[in-house]
Order: structure tokens, then sequence, then C-alpha cells
């Protein structure tokens, strides 16, 4: 909507003023603007039509400098309608496809997340759906020390997981033993939700000194397994983008975030709704830590089903020309290393 308010002429002006700040990372001037942009125009035409476009709210003008800079309503017009993406080198396009393999699932996601943040110089993350609950083949207990039996946990995929558990007594091996086989006896093939629903219902046949045992099992297990898989790489590399790390309270709001992952797993997760890339610029995001960011995300399929978002994050002023691109190619590589090659 916003861009049918500029004619060619503004478009133009504002196309050449974002291009030049995202490279030299400077309040942009007039005299700029006339030799970059390749218009017959006097200095006082494009002061003029600086004054409109800063009207308008697509450009702003810093205290200390004549240039101007602009807005995230700005950026938002240029990604939206100006930007020119420019296809990726082939080498790089190869060097994504060497990396992201038919390979195991959560490798994949690292590697995806790694390489965005190489490729880009940002942060590169990858987040994927829960996973269903495996059903359960096999639970085992043993006696590390008093009040800390170790949980082992056989799903039918034939994945072992290990979990710690503290109880609130000493248990002794045999009890161990008759609560797994109490377990493995009337609860094999179910999921772990599963079998702490059932479990629930029949706590009053049980021992009450097994049943905590049992019950903290179940939940250990439980919540380790269904969480979101989340892979993020690269965050120290925005220290070094100046935009960012010349506040310092920002940074720490933002790695924060990183460190809380929720909001931001929210924020990917309604990529998956979308087909192709989004990007989200600053307040965007519904996120006060990304105010000063841009994330670009485009969501990944495996076997025709959208499962998971591949992202970057970075500052607005960064090369979305460069950015789309590689953020869309390695979300297209995914999916295919993802999917069987019938599917």
């Amino acid at each position: 909507m916003a861009g049918m308010k500029l004619d060619v002429r503004a478009q133009t002006l504002l196309k050449t003023l974002i291009e030049r700040y995202i490279v030299e990372g400077q309040p942009v001037g007039s005299r700029t603007l006339s030799r970059y942009s390749e218009l017959e125009l006097s200095p006082a035409t494009i002061r003029n039509v600086m004054s409109d476009l800063e009207e308008m709210g697509f450009i702003t003008s810093p205290h200390t400098s004549a240039g101007r800079i602009p807005t995230p309503l700005g950026y938002r017009l240029f990604v939206d309608t100006l930007l020119t993406v420019k296809p990726l080198a082939q080498q790089e396009i190869s060097e994504i496809e060497d990396v992201i393999q038919p390979i195991h699932r959560q490798r994949v996601l690292s590697q995806a997340s790694q390489l965005l943040s190489q490729l880009t110089q940002f942060a590169g993350v990858v987040i994927a759906p829960r996973r269903q609950t495996p059903l359960v083949r096999q639970i085992e207990f043993l006696r590390l020390s008093e009040r800390r039996v170790l949980l082992i946990i056989v799903t039918d995929d034939g994945e072992v997981q290990n979990r710690i558990l503290l109880t609130q007594r000493d248990y002794s091996p045999s009890e161990l033993v008759e609560a797994a086989n109490y377990l493995n006896q009337n609860f094999l093939g179910l999921d772990l939700d599963q079998m702490r629903a059932r479990l629930h219902e029949e706590l009053r046949k049980l021992r009450s000194d097994l049943s905590e045992l049992m019950t903290a099992a179940l939940s250990a297990g439980n919540q380790a397994d269904t969480g979101e898989q989340y892979v993020i790489s690269g965050e120290k590399n925005l220290l070094g983008v100046e935009d960012l790390s010349s506040n310092i309270a920002r940074l720490r709001r933002l790695f924060d975030m990183f460190e809380q992952r929720t909001s931001l797993a929210h924020l990917l997760e309604l990529s998956h709704r979308a087909a192709g890339v989004q990007v989200f610029i600053g307040s965007e995001s519904g996120i006060d830590s990304l105010d000063e960011c841009s994330v670009v995300t485009a969501p990944y399929t495996a076997e025709g089903q959208v499962v998971g978002t591949v992202g970057v994050i970075g500052p607005t002023r960064m090369a979305y020309e460069r950015v789309i691109p590689i953020v869309d190619i390695t979300a297209r590589l995914m999916s295919s290393a993802l999917s069987p090659p019938n599917s």
C-alpha cells in the first residue's frame, strides 16, 4: 500500500539510500544519492524528495548528521517492492549442497544452523516441531548412590535415553527391579504420556513407596523427549555488528532471549504457516529484544509436510538481497535431505 504513494523517482532515491546505508553504515546525503541513483536531479530536488520521504516515515535524519537513514517502515517497503534479490554464486550453492546431506536428522539441523551463520556472519537458527513421543520398549532402573537412580528407557526406534532421578528416599536393588518389572509388564508398547496417564489411574493398586519412583521416572523421560528441537549458531557474530554492539543493555536482552529461547521459537513457528521466505523487521517480530534486528525465515518440509523453520537473525541493516536467497536455498535443500528420494 505504501509503495503506491511513491512515484518512480522517489522509489529510486529510497532504494539507492537504503542500498548505500546497508553498504556504508553512514547517513546518506543528497550528494551520494545524486552520484549513485543515476537520476539527473538537482540537489534541491533531491532534498525535497528526501523531505517528503521523511515526512511519510520511510527515512529519518539522525541529530548528528544532515544525511538520512532508513526506518523500519522504509526497510519494509524496500524488502517488499524495491529489493533486487541476487542469485547466489554457484560456488556458494555447492557449499550449501555439500553440507546439507540426507543424514541423521539432528545433524542436519545443527549443520544448517552453522552454515547459515557462516555464510551471513550473523546468527543462524533452525527449529523443528516437537517429535512424536516414541513407544517404550523397555525401562530399567540402576542405583547409582543413595537417592540417585539412573533411569534407562529403550524406545521402539532403538534410541536409548538415560536420565538421573533424585528420589525422596533410598531404593534397594530389588525394589528397582520390582518397579521396572511392573512398568515393563503392564505398560509395554505405550508412549510415555500414555504410561503416565494409566499409571496415575492405578496408583491405588500400587505400593505407595514405589509409585513415587515410577511417576518420577515417566515424568523425567517425557520432559526430556518431547521438547522443541532448536539449534542456534553464531550468536557471537552479533557482537561484531556495530549497529547492535554500541548498546550493551540491548545486547544483553538479545542474548537473554537466545538463552531462554521461548519467544524466538514462537516467532519461528509462525513462519510454518506461510510459504516461502518471510522477513520480520524490527518491532514486527513482537519481541522487544529484536527491535533493532531483522529475522529472515523460511519453512522446510519432510515428505511434503512443513516440519520446521530455518532463519537468520541480524541487524536491520543487513544485505537482504544476499541473506534472503541463502535462507531460501537452505530451506529447500533441507526439505530434500529430510525426504526420501521417491517422496
